[in-house]
């Protein structure tokens, strides 16, 4: 009886090591993604059920659906912009209803148990002109700087976003009011002027006008502070985006920062130049991550580049929280320009397969962004883990581990096709490139990094140019 009992304890422990050593570690499964998908509720040519019926043909088990919260540009003549203007809409979230948008998005859930689907917007939440309509050189400049939203459920959180032209809000009423007073002030003294005689009355009426006009142009119930006319804002705009969904429980990702597609590009008559921007990375805090994979090949996961600087910046304190890599499809169209779904995966982490449980891998860094080939053919990060062989704890992506001992390293990857592909895998450890590993697919590699660094926090994050990009792996050495 003794030795059986021995023998279960045994076993016991075998499993436990076996499951702490394992690829994904503590249970959790690998779901793919797509993010950044575009319906006909606002500039997409598909209708939902459309984009969950291919998905699930192709293997695709989460769907975030980002459709443009608001799609205005507009111009006024001075000093009555708001009031002498020109504007273009198009479809959006909420120019047809925010509470519509997100009703269908649940019912489609109801209806579709097995795909899981997360609202959210793509987002600009600021432009500015210069130049003259008059003169043929009018130009809207970052109009297509964007923002993806994810997780925001409620529909007055869209409809309260602060950005140009989103309508009627009290969310700035505080800051815009001062001034509205002033006005009101002076409709009251144009309205005694008017009755009293003569001249004076004439007085009044010139202030009764000039004060209500100049009432609806500056009202406080505006929904941004920004306006397009008064110049380059910075990231000022974006950054009150970025802290308004997070007060909310949302998710925030640059996307598309490097595409040159918008960097002088005509609209009719308008000039828009909205140049890449990899220095948003650096120029705002606070949001959840980035398009680290998208159709543009970019810089910024160069080792080194923005976002190992944003990285650092986290490791020495001087962000509250790390910045994630994802994958972003900007879908709009089957076949648009070569444009398929399923091109840009994302593939999350998770213990169960729950809307919940994706949007708590996608917040704290669990997933990895892909590039499909052929046959949406993609590389499958089996395993990317560091651990402490004294203690036998490990760390996935998204992760922090504490150790007094230098890291070991594993890796497996493996092809969605099951087929042998050449493969460069490179090792990054806080913005250093410390290894490149030529392999077969598919392979595993084990190895020790030589670098122990009391007190040090430090990540390791890996790649393989162009095709997969992991999220980092936080180590924090302890100071014995």
């Amino acid at each position: 009886m003794l030795k059986r009992i021995i023998c279960i304890l045994f076993l016991g422990l075998v499993s436990v090591a076996f499951c702490i050593r394992s690829g994904l570690g503590e249970g959790y499964q690998q779901v793919a993604g797509l993010i950044d998908l575009r319906t006909k509720y606002s500039d997409g040519a598909h209708d939902l059920n459309f984009l969950i019926d291919l998905a699930k043909k192709r293997g695709f088990e989460v769907l975030f659906i980002n459709d443009h919260d608001r799609m205005t540009m507009e111009y006024g003549i001075f000093p009555f912009r708001n009031i002498i203007r020109k504007k273009e809409e198009m479809p959006s979230i909420n120019s047809r209803g925010a509470e519509g948008y997100l009703q269908g998005i649940k019912l489609a859930a109801q209806q579709h148990p097995e795909v899981i689907l997360i609202s959210g917007s793509e987002t600009a939440p600021f432009y500015y002109w210069t130049g003259s309509p008059f003169k043929d050189d009018l130009t809207a400049h970052n109009w297509e700087r964007h923002l993806l939203i994810m997780g925001l459920e409620n529909p007055q959180d869209y409809k309260d976003l602060p950005i140009l032209h989103n309508g009627f809000s009290t969310l700035h009423f505080r800051q815009l009011l001062p001034l509205s007073i002033v006005f009101l002030v002076l409709i009251l003294l144009g309205f005694i002027l008017v009755l009293k005689k003569s001249y004076i009355r004439i007085l009044g009426i010139v202030i009764l006008v000039n004060a209500t006009l100049m009432l609806i142009e500056f009202h406080p119930f505006k929904s941004s502070i920004f306006d397009q006319y008064s110049g380059d804002q910075g990231y000022l705009p974006y950054q009150e985006l970025i802290d308004y969904v997070r007060e909310r429980g949302g998710a925030t990702f640059w996307t598309h920062p490097e595409a040159k597609a918008g960097a002088n590009a005509r609209k009719g008559p308008i000039t828009l130049k909205t140049p890449p921007h990899p220095e948003a990375l650096l120029m705002t805090k606070g949001y959840t991550g980035f398009g680290a994979i998208y159709g543009t090949w970019i810089t910024s996961t160069e080792p080194g580049m923005e976002w190992d600087r944003a990285l650092l910046e986290y490791c020495r304190g001087e962000r509250e929280i790390p910045a994630w890599g994802i994958s972003t499809a900007d879908y709009h169209e089957e076949g648009l320009g070569g444009e398929k779904l399923g091109n840009f995966p994302t593939v999350f982490l998770v213990k169960k397969k729950t809307r919940d449980e994706v949007l708590l891998a996608l917040k704290q860094g669990r997933m990895y962004a892909c590039r499909s080939g052929n046959n949406f053919q993609r590389f499958v990060l089996q395993d990317f883990s560091v651990s402490d062989s004294n203690t036998n704890s490990q760390a996935n992506m998204g992760d922090t581990l504490e150790l007094n001992s230098k890291p070991e390293i594993r890796i497996n990857v493996s092809s969605s096709d099951q087929k042998v592909h050449n493969v460069d895998v490179r090792i990054i450890r806080s913005g250093k490139l410390i290894r490149t590993i030529s392999k077969t697919t598919p392979f595993a590699v084990d190895f020790k990094d030589d670098y122990f660094n009391p007190g040090e926090l430090i990540y390791y994050r890996l790649e393989i140019p162009g095709k997969l990009v992991s999220n980092p792996i936080f180590v924090k050495f302890g100071r014995d």
